[in-house]
């Protein structure tokens, strides 16, 4: 049978929103199953990714001065190298410190659980639940433990390595990309302009937590050691280590020193440091920090906080430090170049552009009409086409 000159062709024929989000969903689950099955890999390298756009900056005032692009790349490997390298001193010094304050003061430990677990039974409260600690504390396990800390310590320090060999690569490929302006001019400004703003987020992410983690190390290192607590300087390092891990990072280096205090002064000592963690910290890190990171990063505080749990998953310890670039990576790739997926970025606390905002919908679909600000910021959708393709809209 044969169509009638002049019928029209049949749509093609597209998946329901249903079977596509169902369809997304399956893909991003194999995706992240390899991601998690080649952490060992992917994790070093995503690091050495993030140090090498860290350090990328430096080669703009030498190439203006004349230098030429290898020699740039060189210094560029070298403010690396030397980043690494005062991550690696840190993490090994401290690691090892923690190691043998763990089997010196164990005994110390074990008795004020026990004195604990005797209050606890004088007051008539049932002890199961303390008694289960103590199970934990006995020598073997806690020595086992502190040698899984420092082989963890040994297996970053290791990965390290990997890093340094990626980083050469990643610097001289960055020289490269840094033409894209001049080698595409405005047919790739989108793209261009999208791994731009991802790049200067995760500077901007990084230069203010390790700011504010730098003064809270010197002045919690400093507390620690007038308050007589053991081994300050590793506890210091620890609130500079976890300053990088959203939302519960402030947790994760008050634990530590919080219970040696116990051990070595009691329930006062203990306190102490919990007073000071919280006037410091928390003043820094939860009032003032959360300003300057949401102006570098614009993410909401749920999403910060999702993201580390998931990364970390995903990727091993390291995707609790990287877990901002890669959420940061995620919207720029897949969100912010889709133009239908404008919500997905507001929701995920981005100040979405007036240009980025659909259009409101009225009765005639090319007029655009106000915000609740009463500003013009909508467009139909063969407006904007046409704009982009430099022709004027069709009246």
């Amino acid at each position: 049978m044969t169509s009638e000159p002049g019928a029209s062709a049949p749509p093609p024929t597209t998946l329901a929103p249903a079977t596509r989000t169902v369809l997304t969903l399956a893909a991003a689950v194999v995706l992240l199953a390899g991601l998690h099955a080649a952490n060992e890999i992917v994790a070093p390298m995503l690091l050495a990714a993030v140090i090498v756009i860290i350090c990328h900056p430096v080669r703009f005032p030498l190439e203006a001065r004349g230098w030429p692009r290898w020699a740039a790349t060189t210094v560029v490997v070298v403010v690396a190298y030397l980043i690494l390298a005062a991550l690696l001193a840190m993490l090994v010094f401290a690691g090892f410190q923690f190691a043998d304050l763990v089997r010196e003061y164990l005994p110390q430990l074990r008795s004020s659980v026990l004195d604990g677990v005797d209050a606890l039974s004088a007051l008539g409260i049932d002890t199961d639940l303390a008694a289960t600690a103590t199970a934990w504390l006995e020598p073997s396990r806690v020595l086992a433990l502190a040698g899984d800390i420092s082989g963890t310590v040994l297996g970053i320090a290791t990965a390290l390595f990997f890093v340094l060999a990626y980083a050469i690569f990643m610097a001289a490929d960055a020289a490269r990309y840094s033409t894209a302006s001049r080698v595409f001019g405005s047919s790739r400004a989108d793209e261009i302009g999208r791994a731009t703003r991802f790049s200067s987020g995760v500077r901007r992410y990084f230069v203010v937590n390790a700011s504010f983690g730098a003064v809270v190390a010197v002045i919690d290192g400093i507390a620690l050691a007038m308050l007589g607590v053991p081994a300050p300087v590793v506890w210091a390092i620890l609130a500079f280590v976890t300053n990088f891990v959203p939302n519960i990072g402030f947790v994760l280096g008050l634990v530590p020193p919080a219970i040696m205090a116990f051990v070595v002064g009691g329930w006062p000592l203990a306190l102490a440091v919990v007073a000071i963690y919280c006037l410091v910290n928390v003043v820094l890190q939860v009032l003032v920090q959360p300003k300057f990171v949401a102006d570098a990063v614009n993410l909401s505080l749920t999403l910060s906080f999702v993201s580390v749990v998931f990364w970390t998953f995903v990727i091993g310890p390291l995707g609790a430090i990287l877990a901002i670039p890669l959420t940061l990576l995620v919207r720029a790739v897949l969100v912010e170049g889709d133009p239908r997926a404008t919500w997905l970025r507001w929701l995920s606390g981005d100040a979405v552009p007036p240009a980025a905002r659909p259009a409101a919908s009225s009765g005639d679909p090319h007029v655009a009409e106000p915000d609740t600000d009463g500003e013009n910021v909508g467009t139909t959708r063969a407006g904007a086409v046409d704009r982009a393709d430099g022709a004027t809209p069709d009246p």
